[in-house]
Formats: structure tokens, sequence, C-alpha cells
């Protein structure tokens, strides 16, 4: 087991940050660690690198223990922080040859340029960090975390500022991180889990509400059913909120609008009745798939409107 957390606490005076979690990150996983903020997700983070001791309960990375043996842990664990911290007045390549100096590497130019090639960094490689996009200063803490090879990469909002293009590159290097490693991500982006993630665990004031695979989780909790539907023209919206069974409707573009329903009630058939009553035409209709974002909402306690 590469992560392996039992009833951690941690209190910030009489804030209970983390209250009695528990959970386990196997080999090989890319599992995305959730929550709103001020959930306990950079807390928790912290305590399984090193940076702050737990209040009560254990936790080990890669078979050692957190508190009683740090400096193992930090040999294995390569750790992305939320505020990326990084030496502005560096170059990048100078940057990542001291970080490699710190680990000892014996190979140390060869493994930066490893790095520099990895995190697509080539051009960017002798300019002061401080001149970089914030883009680049995230790849920057991505190759810090990787040079020494870590077996655990624990990554906090790790592809903020980047554009769609960088976004994408830095998702297939996670991915492709994620077949020889384990991975712990957090991110405010639900669509990067789905994309990456094959587990997630869902943190809500200091406790775990949710810890499955994300197509189970997904499935788990279907507890309504969500309709797209175009018509060739705008419909009444209090005709269309009185059919049987609809809970809301919103109209998003045009003349397309979303039915929500309950689980057990398949609108579809009442939308045809109703086009065919009020003279419109459907151009388009569709069951939405439930998003890992619908789960959050409704486990964090935020609703969709």
């Amino acid at each position: 087991m590469s992560i392996k957390v039992e009833y951690i606490s941690k209190l910030y005076g009489k804030q209970r940050a983390l209250d009695n979690v528990s959970f386990e990150v196997k080999t090989g996983e890319i599992v995305g660690f959730l929550g709103p903020n001020g959930a306990g997700k950079s807390t928790m983070m912290k305590i399984l690198t090193c940076f702050i001791p737990q209040d009560a309960g254990q936790a080990s990375v890669n078979g050692f223990d957190v508190a009683s043996q740090s400096i193992d842990v930090r040999r294995y664990v390569g750790y992305l922080p939320e505020h990326n911290p990084l030496y502005l007045d560096m170059y990048v390549k100078e940057y990542l040859e001291f970080i490699a100096g710190i680990h000892k590497l014996p190979n140390k130019k060869q493994r930066v340029d490893e790095m520099v090639q990895l995190t697509g960094l080539e051009i960017e490689q002798h300019k002061r960090i401080g001149m970089l996009s914030k883009g680049y200063r995230q790849r920057v803490g991505l190759a810090q975390a990787l040079i020494h090879d870590p077996a655990v990469l624990i990554l906090d909002e790790p592809t903020t500022g980047l554009d769609p293009n960088q976004l994408a590159e830095i998702r297939e290097l996670i991915r492709r991180i994620g077949q020889q490693k384990t991975v712990m991500l957090s991110t405010h982006i639900m669509q990067e889990v789905e994309a990456l993630c094959n587990r997630v665990i869902i943190i809500n004031q200091g406790r775990i509400v949710a810890n499955d695979e994300t197509s189970i989780l997904q499935q788990n909790n279907q507890n309504r059913m969500v309709v797209l539907v175009e018509f060739d023209k705008e419909p009444n919206r209090h005709d269309l909120k009185r059919l049987p069974g609809v809970e809301e409707v919103e109209q998003l573009r045009g003349n397309t609008w979303q039915i929500i329903t309950a689980a057990d009630k398949d609108i579809r058939p009442d939308l045809f009745r109703f086009a065919v009553d009020n003279k419109l035409t459907v151009l388009e209709m569709q069951r939405e798939e439930r998003k890992i974002e619908d789960v959050f909402k409704e486990l964090t306690g935020k609703k969709k409107k």
C-alpha cells in the first residue's frame, strides 16, 4: 500500500481541520482528493509530505511512518504544493540542478535534462523563473517533484494557470506517470478528475464523505435524471414545469432546455407529447450523463441551482 491513513485528526486552535480521516491509496492508482475550500485537503497533503504533524492517528507513505520516519518518506515522495514555492531569481536549469543536489542524485545534469524534456521546458530552460508565466512555473514545480524519481507523487492543484494546450500536455504526463507511480492530486476542475482519476475521495468539513471508483461513485449517487432538449421555438416554461415528475427547468441557450426529474421518472416520452400538443418540433434530445461535479455538489452541500 503506497499511502495508508488511519484516524488522522488535525486541529488549528479550536478548529478541527481533519476529523478521524482514514483511507488507502494503492500503487499505480491516480486518486482525486476533492473538497471545497477549507475542507482539509491541503492539510492532509502537508501531513503526508511531513510538512506538519498530525494531532492524532497514523499515516504512512511507501511503508514509512510520516511522524517517526519523515526523512525516508521524503525520499520516496514528490510534492507540488498549492502555492508553488520557487526561487524566482534562479534560472530554470540552475534551480533543477540545485534540487537534484539536495537529493544527492549521481547523474544530476542528465536527470535535469530529462525533466526539462518531460515537462516541456526546453524553450524556457535558460530563463529566470521570475520571468516565466504561471503555467511554466507550474511545470518547473512538477519537474522538481519528479526529479528524484519518487514512488509517490502528491500534487495540490497541479494544473493551476495552464492554458488548454498546456493542460492537455500535463494531464497526459500525469496519466503516464500514474502507470508506474502512485499519484494523489487535488483539483477544483472536475473534468480533470473524470479524465485522469481511477478513484475519487471527497472530503467535507474535515471528514471523508465519499471514497470509491470514479464510475461507481457516479452510478451510486444517481438520484435524478437530467435531459437536454432543443425545440424549434421557445416553449412555455410554466407548462414544462407542470409536466409530471419535473423538479427543475432551466433554459440553457436559445431554445435548449435542461429538464431534471427524479431518477425513476423518464421524462422523454412526456416531452415528445408536450411538443406535439404545443405544436413544437424536437430538434434534439439527450439524456445527460451524471458528472462528478453533480456528486461533489450533493455530497458537500452545494446543490445545483
